[in-house]
């Protein structure tokens, strides 16, 4: 097929591309050309900015494509600028939104039918903690609009693995290299979800492919944050409830990935896929993704919130407010 991803260099984009190529299809990539990142051989670089309307997207000319991803819209106003350019032109639409567009994220259970927050007013707005859910809910409604009946809207929950430089998730496999006693959060009995991005990748050419029309969370397996440590070959680690952190005037967001079993965003860490898997989802194992992501990252200069230092001193004085509970058990095999 012929395959154009709007985004494409960074992060999501970039696996999607190399995942369409990996299956054989042919890709062109629309991008605003900020990114420095060696795509694979074979694929068409066009550059254009859908923030600028009809004329950013100049560069499409009249063609025609089976299938458009679209990875990188945030804004209303920039899905209605390639909706319009492509409809006629492309006949299935991959749009990658979030699963953050849920109203009820302390739900037990989060599935594709639960509330959605409302859609956001405006054409465009700054992407924060409190509009971005909002605006990617009405760039899902601009894309079943523009194309019913061949569209697919994932919800990926974390996306993690190689190239991903927001440090939310490789800390850990990081930390983990670092070998010692591991400060963690918690008691080993909350949750932790999330999903490999070249699952997410592959899943998107699967239904691309088979023209698979719907809306589908896409997150991984669901583990205790035991588990996670576990496989990522920690045998040693210090438990601290969140009041012994917050004694210690420590932030839970210093620990990423980390979201209490009893938080208004529990849901978060239990987001329901299993109508993904039954339409081809195929999930990497954690330690698989932990080794790769760890592969990448060591050779990444990045600086963490939990420093080595600040980790020391806070082990230091956690007894002094919560007793210890005891080491980990013997990594998963």
């Amino acid at each position: 097929m012929d395959i154009l991803v709007l985004g494409g260099t960074r992060f999501v984009g970039l696996h999607i591309v190399k995942a369409f190529v990996a299956a054989g299809h042919q890709v062109t990539v629309l991008t605003r050309g900020q990114a420095q990142v060696g795509l694979p051989a074979g694929v068409e670089h066009l550059i254009g900015d859908r923030d600028n309307g009809p004329a950013g997207l100049a560069a499409l000319g009249q063609r025609h494509w089976d299938v458009c991803a679209d990875v990188s819209a945030y804004q209303p106003r920039q899905v209605r600028a390639s909706t319009g350019a492509l409809q006629g032109r492309v006949g299935h639409y991959v749009f990658v939104s979030t699963g953050s567009v849920y109203a009820e994220q302390d739900r037990a259970v989060l599935t594709e039918d639960g509330p959605l927050l409302p859609a956001y007013p405006g054409e465009a707005a700054e992407v924060t903690f409190e509009t971005y859910g909002s605006l990617k809910v009405a760039c899902e409604a601009l894309v079943q609009n523009a194309f019913p009946g061949a569209f697919t809207i994932l919800r990926p929950q974390l996306l993690v693995g190689p190239y991903d430089y927001s440090a939310r998730y490789s800390y850990w496999p990081d930390r983990a290299a670092r070998g010692g006693r591991v400060l963690a959060p918690g008691d080993g009995q909350d949750f932790f979800q999330v999903i490999d991005v070249r699952d997410h990748a592959r899943f998107a050419v699967t239904v691309a492919e088979q023209r698979v029309c719907g809306i589908f969370n896409v997150a991984g397996p669901r583990l205790l944050w035991r588990e996670f440590l576990q496989a990522l070959g920690v045998q040693d680690v210090r438990w601290a409830s969140v009041s012994a952190l917050e004694a210690l005037n420590v932030s839970i967001y210093d620990f990423p990935g980390f979201i209490p079993r009893v938080n208004f965003q529990s849901g978060l860490m239990n987001v329901d896929h299993s109508a993904a898997l039954a339409a081809g989802l195929r999930l990497t194992s954690p330690a698989h993704t932990a080794h790769d992501t760890r592969a990448w990252s060591q050779h990444v200069t990045r600086d963490y919130p939990l420093t080595p230092q600040l980790e020391a001193e806070i082990l230091e004085r956690l007894d002094t407010v919560e007793p210890c509970v005891g080491r980990i058990e013997a990594p998963i095999s």
